[in-house]
């Protein structure tokens, strides 16, 4: 949710050079899709744009593109949708679609996402569905409740899939316009809540795309909020803050106890499931620490903080609501540290992320203004099993059938970090293991999906591992010419450069 897109992406071989049989950008016809009615349509030529560098994106080289926008709505749903379409000049357009999915609450990723797509050369697409993530995505928009306190469960409906295929529609449709012939593959390519949104076309809508690149995939979109609030409430209920460098501390002494199991010292943790690292086997170690800028020592109550977080949230009783974080993950990148909430009897409490007390705000209560901090170990599981009932089958893509997507001769890939500080790898492979029990066990579900555990990186990117690099051309390879990926390669990345390399293979 952090990031929408890891890299910038490789630059695709040209199927063939397109030709110029199509229609000039200003006089593009408006398109339409079943469902929904378009409310503008404007297509013009854009020159030398340079997208910025953001969310680990590089900044993109001077583009040149037909830039369309479509606004449609679907009747009486009192919603408005924004499709977004890039289109490479004919001479440069590899002959392949590609739509771009979004982060947070976001279901889009704007040109940030777009722009290294049409470097490389696709026809690319991406959506505001209905804009409830707004202006960030880290937040949610105030228009997602009605005047009379309710959701505006359209915009739900567009956010949780719909938008995304009428994107792929619309998308689909402009390219053939304009090139004069349809794109020969069409592929998405998303990281996060984009993950999600993959897995949802799979489900859902399997005819949309050849090929899918879902990582570190939202599938469990109701419970990933709460997971992330669960640090929040470990810390407000213990009323204890732990400085960051000693929850670094935690993340680096699981690192040393366990980098080795897997038989190579490279930083990382790569057997997650034999690591018993306890937070508690370093109480009493001195932490040289840059926020106090002395020295502080670990305690009891932070070990606890570090054990509950690891854990993962759990009922009052014990039981397991959802999983917790591998060994070695970034503790001090699941809340906000600073700022803090100083409470009436002096103690300091973490602000709650946006993705979890909005999520509780405006899905659960209805109530912007609802105080998060009020909640109890006993409330938050009892809100944790609403949502999942109450949202799950519209939020939720982790319907285990693939057999559509299957049949219709797609492919999906996906790698999950397995340091990742915000989605529990661990739901992924839950999935994955669904799948296989469901579909005929890992060697058949292998025939149409990959996954690939990435030791040591983080959500999306960063952390101490080696970042996956060439996953686009993997997936275009199999689709296109039968090669099926084996291995992912990857390299480190190190004061913003990529240093080293090295491979995985599938889990």
């Amino acid at each position: 949710m952090k990031g929408l897109l890891q890299t910038t992406l490789p630059i695709a071989p040209l199927l063939s050079i397109a030709t110029s049989t199509g229609t000039p950008c200003s006089l593009l016809p408006t398109p339409s899709i079943p469902g929904a009615s378009i409310l503008a349509f404007t297509a013009n030529s854009v020159t030398n744009l340079t997208v910025p560098a953001s969310l680990g994106v590089a900044a993109t080289s001077p583009l040149s593109f037909c830039n369309v926008t479509v606004v449609h709505t679907h009747p009486g749903d009192n919603d408005t949708v924004t499709a977004f379409i890039w289109l490479p000049i004919p001479s440069l357009w590899n002959n392949r679609f590609q739509a771009i999915g979004g982060g947070g609450y976001a279901t889009g990723s704007g040109p940030f996402g777009l722009g290294p797509s049409v470097q490389a050369g696709f026809s690319s697409a991406t959506t505001d569905g209905s804009n409830i993530g707004a202006p960030s995505g880290f937040a949610i928009n105030p228009a997602f409740l009605l005047p009379n306190g309710s959701i505006a469960y359209p915009l739900l409906e567009d956010y949780a899939g719909r938008s995304l295929h009428d994107m792929a529609l619309l998308g689909k449709s402009v390219t053939e316009s304009y090139y004069g012939t349809p794109a020969k593959y069409s592929y998405w390519n998303g990281c996060s809540t984009g993950g999600r949104e993959g897995y949802t076309e799979a489900q859902r809508y399997p005819t949309d795309f050849n090929g899918i690149l879902a990582n570190a995939p939202a599938i469990n979109m109701v419970k990933i909020p709460f997971s992330i609030g669960w640090p929040y409430e470990v810390m407000a209920q213990q009323q204890t803050v732990p400085p960051q460098c000693i929850l670094d501390a935690f993340s680096y002494a699981a690192i040393a106890l366990c980098d080795g199991l897997d038989g190579v010292l490279d930083g990382v943790i790569s057997d997650t499931a034999n690591c018993h690292f306890t937070p508690y086997s370093i109480v009493g170690h001195s932490i040289p620490c840059t926020e106090t800028g002395t020295n502080v020592t670990v305690t009891k109550a932070h070990a606890l903080i570090a054990t509950k977080i690891l854990q993962g949230p759990r009922a009052p009783n014990g039981t397991q609501l959802w999983y917790g974080y591998p060994p070695g993950s970034g503790l001090s990148d699941l809340f906000v540290i600073p700022p803090v909430e100083t409470l009436p009897n002096g103690t300091t409490i973490p602000i709650a992320d946006p993705l979890y007390s909005n999520f509780i705000e405006y899905f659960m209560f209805q109530n912007p203004n609802y105080d998060i901090s009020s909640i109890s170990y006993s409330e938050y599981a009892s809100v944790f099993n609403e949502a999942v009932s109450e949202y799950g089958a519209i939020l939720e893509t982790d319907n285990p059938d693939l057999s559509a997507f299957r049949d219709a001769g797609g492919k999906i890939i996906t790698w999950h970090g397995m340091a990742d500080d915000l989605i529990p790898p661990s739901g992924t492979l839950n999935y994955r293991r669904r799948v296989e029990k469901l579909m005929g066990g890992a060697e058949t579900v292998d025939e149409f999906y990959r996954l690939f555990m990435v030791p040591g990186v983080a959500h999306c990117g960063g952390g101490l591992g080696a970042l996956p690099t060439d996953e686009q051309e993997k997936l275009m390879a199999w689709v296109e010419e039968g090669v099926v990926p084996q291995t992912l390669d990857a390299q480190k990345v190190e004061g913003g450069a990529r240093k080293g390399g090295s491979t995985m293979t599938c889990y």
